[in-house]
């Protein structure tokens, strides 16, 4: 039995999985994509969804060395500060996020002192990048597309973390219509998911299942080639830009990107508080 072991963790408001992956021979571990709990119709916040991993790493003894974001999310606020202070561990998302925190600061007006250099995440990866946890090896994959700043970590060279690039074969890819997203860039992400080998598995981020289906998170790149509806085997560049960039001109904004996007640009951090101790956050207006 293989020393590293994966424990999803589903929010099912925003039907988002996240992550902790450990090696259970020396309880060393990280922890992605985890999801605050927030209410948008009182603005309120909650840690149910955080304490639940926070429960299992105290249940295991496990030593949390990253929280790793895959991208800035749309459609859920991090709980990586959250997590960060209850554990120490360090906040790692992609180099690129300076793309997006530029192209978000100007849609939403930030304020000065914001600087789109990732200074508020501990440490930006890089394409190509590596790092050790416990007997765990991983490799940074830069996969853009659906944003500048997506990631896939790909662990072991057997399993990757692939964000929202991917998702079940039935339920299809990403959307690329947001700002800085392209399709081309998607497809050729996704192919160099693919080329990982038939037997990778593939992690997801969401999964939006058909009437009938439960909620999963785990596929393979065979299963993707075999049968997934937007990128299966013979299926080109120009096909799936055609057909990505027709149904993204369909699909309405995800209910939580105003809230999740100005929040997880400053890696789960809120905007500063006014001079009485309270915090905002704006709503643009025919912007998007």
């Amino acid at each position: 039995m293989s020393a590293v072991q994966v424990k999803a963790f589903l929010d099912n408001d925003s039907e988002t999985f996240s992550y902790v992956v450990y090696d259970s021979n020396s309880r060393d571990a990280v922890i992605i994509d985890p999801v605050l709990d927030f209410d948008y119709k009182s603005g309120r916040t909650k840690n149910e969804g955080a304490d639940r991993i926070l429960a299992f790493v105290a249940a295991e003894s496990l030593k949390v060395a990253w929280i790793l974001e895959t991208h800035a999310h749309a459609d859920h606020l991090s709980a990586a500060p959250y997590l960060r202070r209850a554990l120490g561990a360090k906040i790692g998302i992609g180099e690129n996020i300076k793309k997006v925190q530029a192209i978000f600061k100007d849609v939403f007006n930030l304020e000065k002192s914001f600087l789109p250099n990732g200074a508020d995440f501990d440490h930006l990866f890089s394409d190509g990048e590596t790092f050790t946890v416990g007997s765990m090896e991983f490799r940074v994959m830069h996969t853009p597309g659906h944003t500048p700043a997506d990631l896939t970590y790909v662990l072991n060279d057997s399993k990757a973390f692939v964000g929202d690039t991917l998702f079940l074969p039935d339920v299809g890819t990403a959307r690329c219509d947001f700002p800085g997203g392209s399709a081309h860039q998607l497809f050729q992400s996704i192919q160099k998911i693919l080329a990982l080998g038939d037997d990778a598995e593939i992690y997801i981020c969401h999964d939006y299942p058909p009437k009938g289906r439960e909620h999963q998170y785990v596929t393979t790149v065979k299963a993707q080639k075999q049968n997934s509806i937007h990128v299966h085997d013979g299926v080109s560049e120009d096909e799936f830009v055609e057909m990505r960039e027709k149904r993204d001109a369909t699909l309405e904004m995800p209910r939580l990107i105003l809230p999740s996007i100005q929040v997880n640009i400053r890696a789960g951090n809120m905007p500063p508080a006014d001079d009485q101790g309270h915090t905002y956050l704006k709503i643009p207006i025919n912007q998007l």
